[in-house]
């Protein structure tokens, strides 16, 4: 399962964003998941609350925005149908996948001490 490595990755990440701002604590942490990623969303928020224990995300929450797979003709720029066969209809070139594959932290919500 390497949602575990992906949620060790992000709550490093967290961690090192939260020490540059001098961060008490992390309330919620928005991730971006493309449905072609590979990543099973129950998976991921169980390891999050497995591992975030004994880190500065201890009390934060984990929000999941979904992304879905979009593919469009690297010629003609021409956005293709969900479900369509992957050539262009226009120029017959082979579709390339432009989104839904990422994993992406979005958004850390955190306090920090007053400036």
């Amino acid at each position: 399962m390497h949602e575990y490595s992906i949620v060790a990755a992000l709550i490093d990440r967290v961690e090192a964003e939260a020490r540059a701002r001098n961060a008490s604590v992390v309330k919620r942490v928005h991730v971006c998941i493309g449905e072609l990623a590979g990543v099973e969303v129950e998976l991921l928020t169980t390891a999050f609350e497995t591992f975030r224990a004994t880190t500065v995300c201890a009390e934060a929450d984990l929000t999941v925005r979904r992304s879905a797979a979009r593919w469009s003709c690297p010629r003609c720029a021409r956005v293709l149908e969900a479900g369509a066969r992957l050539t262009c209809p226009d120029c017959s070139a082979p579709a390339r996948l432009t989104a839904g594959d990422e994993i992406l932290l979005e958004r850390i919500e955190m306090e920090v001490p007053d400036v």
